[in-house]
């Protein structure tokens, strides 16, 4: 009898704990604010806004640090209305997330006033998003990144695909609904592998024409439709450089706002040290090679002002530790040295 109490002890205590975890009790509250227009509405006038101009995020510099200023909702009617502009442009926001304490945090785009005043007003300035996520604070860049990709949404799906006709927005702007089909339509991400390869020795690192002078970075391409994640790592790898996987594992997730809203799947994959001789695919990238654990960390020590030489040619250097690729390339390296 006595051990029939403490189990049933032991699952109400868990409940309780799982129903009062301030994690669980924040997604749920996330989770209404997106399924009711009036309680969202309310929450905008007392949540906080991150500001963007034509997608690109505000950012203030304090000394030599960048922050990303959150406006209250009585800062966002003073600048509105400074601008001779309605409280209505609140309905163009996003929510993003929410604090802790349950303040709701909203995303909006001021692309239609002008950029010079509002900088000014505010004392800062609209950055280019691949600049900003890599010199704002860690916990900040995964917030701009989301934020960015869901505004790109709501811009590129005003209407419906099957229709025709102006899709409307719920308050939250977690889905957009056509009232004349009755779709509703969702953000959506696209599967990017990204793939570290390695002989056992070496790892392969790429570059394309468009990538900064001396970066080199992970394999990496969008999953074909059909296709599993370790089907679209061995197709990638072949394409690209014409090597055979023998053996991956998976790594960790990024979200990755660029070209488009992407989910970043990071893996390890190896080959036959007697089959890794690179045949690239020159349509796709400008150089891959395979790096030794000596000159990788080198490379994770440089960055691009600090890799150009006297004769204007470039050392290797690799994508900072915001950027996945990082990650995969540091994960490599403990891996030899272990």
């Amino acid at each position: 009898m006595a051990a029939m109490y403490q189990a049933v002890y032991r699952r109400a205590s868990s409940l309780f704990c799982r129903l009062h975890s301030t994690y669980v009790r924040k997604m749920r509250y996330l989770n209404e604010l997106k399924e009711d227009d009036s309680l969202c509405r309310q929450a905008q006038t007392s949540g906080t806004f991150y500001l963007f101009h034509n997608l690109s995020p505000f950012l203030q510099k304090v000394g030599k640090k960048y922050l990303v200023p959150q406006l209250s909702a009585a800062e966002m009617n003073r600048i509105l209305e400074k601008f001779k502009e309605t409280k209505q442009w609140i309905e163009k926001s996003v929510l993003i997330g929410c604090s802790d304490e349950h303040v709701p945090h909203f995303a909006l785009d001021l692309g239609g006033l002008e950029k010079s005043g509002i900088e000014s007003e505010l004392k800062g300035s609209f950055t280019d998003l691949r600049k900003a996520l890599f010199i704002v604070d860690g916990k900040d860049s995964p917030l701009l990144a989301s934020a960015q990709s869901l505004l790109r949404w709501h811009d590129s799906h005003q209407y419906c695909s099957k229709t025709g006709q102006p899709t409307q927005k719920n308050v939250a702007g977690s889905k957009r609904v056509c009232h004349a089909s009755g779709i509703t339509y969702y953000p959506q991400m696209s599967p990017v592998v990204i793939t570290l390869v390695s002989d056992g020795s070496r790892c392969l690192l790429a570059r394309q024409p468009s990538f900064p002078q001396g970066m080199y970075t992970a394999l990496s391409g969008f999953c074909d439709v059909g296709e599993n994640v370790e089907e679209a790592v061995r197709r990638e790898v072949a394409e690209e450089v014409g090597l055979e996987v023998e053996s991956l594992r998976y790594s960790a997730s990024q979200h990755w706002p660029f070209p488009s809203s992407c989910l970043m799947i990071a893996c390890h994959a190896s080959v036959g040290a007697q089959q890794a001789e690179i045949s690239m695919d020159s349509l796709e990238l400008e150089e891959a090679r395979w790096f030794g654990l000596e000159e990788i960390v080198e490379g994770l020590k440089r960055e691009l002002r600090s890799s150009k030489q006297d004769d204007g040619s470039f050392l290797p250097w690799f994508p900072p530790k915001q950027a996945i690729a990082h990650q995969l390339i540091c994960e490599w390296v403990k891996q030899q040295t272990s």
